[in-house]
């Protein structure tokens, strides 16, 4: 486990995925990461990567082979290297190799850079196409908030507040596909209620998302977190059944489609890096 800390904030991430596991005000004590039980769901924060979301049948094509990938992609279950920046800083790199590549026929360097400032924590993802041809990939955030947050609050008394939306417009998850059906929510005051029956039906896709950052609030104290996600085009928000947490989830990419025709070159939504390039983008959430 890796551990950064400043004035205001500390947290901790795996070497396995990279993965963000904790996230605690100092001041407060308060922990804004879920707490991983896997009578719900084991995970805290992966990284989706090369593909997010489900493929038709787990399967895509490309140059006329056949792959198969399991949802939300393979780089959470692999080890990373972990390379310390500074107190405040790490940067965790995972690499092709023979494994990836039997799935996946592209060469590629993922980063994930963390960083602190102040009360909030960076999330960079950093691609990199080290090979001759041209890289297909998606990558995007997964990460699991605390609801509630405090003893004195419960699930229903939290809320999620779009910055610039008034109406959200979401997709409805057919198997592990995005459906065309989709289901428009108006918002009061770009305010959202939470509760369990919300994702009863699996995650909320949005494709249309006007805000770039979230607010997670409660009506009973002061307690919640803003969470910034700019230059992102899609967005996830899902909860497991009956679970005390929420997933905001910043996605460049997004799962196949229905009527996807399964080739990874048509998907929604995928990147297509030149080699020698690079690419990034970051999400970052602040607590409080």
């Amino acid at each position: 486990m890796i551990l950064l800390e400043n004035e205001n904030i500390k947290i901790a991430i795996a070497i396995k995925g990279a993965e963000l596991r904790s996230i605690k005000n100092k001041n407060t004590d308060l922990e804004y990461i879920w707490d991983g039980d896997p009578a719900y769901w084991p995970k805290f924060s992966p990284v989706l990567f090369p593909v997010i979301g489900g493929l038709i049948d787990g399967r895509y094509m490309f140059e006329g082979e056949v792959y198969e990938l399991p949802r939300h992609g393979f780089a959470r279950d692999y080890d990373f290297e972990s390379e310390m920046i500074s107190d405040e800083e790490v940067l965790f790199t995972l690499q092709s190799n023979e494994e990836t590549l039997k799935v996946y026929p592209f060469e590629f360097r993922l980063g994930l850079r963390y960083q602190l400032k102040g009360a909030s924590v960076s999330c960079t993802y950093e691609v990199s196409n080290p090979g001759t041809k041209d890289l297909l990939f998606s990558v995007g955030g997964h990460p699991a908030f605390a609801v509630p947050l405090s003893p004195d609050t419960v699930y229903e008394d939290y809320y999620l507040d779009f910055n610039q939306d008034k109406t959200i417009t979401y997709h409805k998850i057919e198997g592990n596909d995005i459906s065309d059906e989709t289901v428009t929510v108006e918002l009061d005051h770009g305010k959202m209620p939470l509760t369990h029956e919300l994702f009863y039906n699996d995650a909320l896709v949005f494709k249309t998302l006007k805000s770039d950052a979230i607010l997670l609030r409660n009506t009973k104290n002061q307690h919640g977190l803003n969470f910034r996600f700019k230059n992102f085009p899609y967005f996830g928000i899902w909860a497991a059944k009956d679970a005390d947490f929420v997933c905001l989830e910043p996605w460049c990419g997004v799962a196949d489609g229905v009527n996807h025709n399964q080739q990874l070159s048509d998907k929604e939504g995928i990147i297509s890096l030149s080699p020698g390039l690079d690419w990034k983008n970051c999400w970052e959430v602040e607590v409080f």
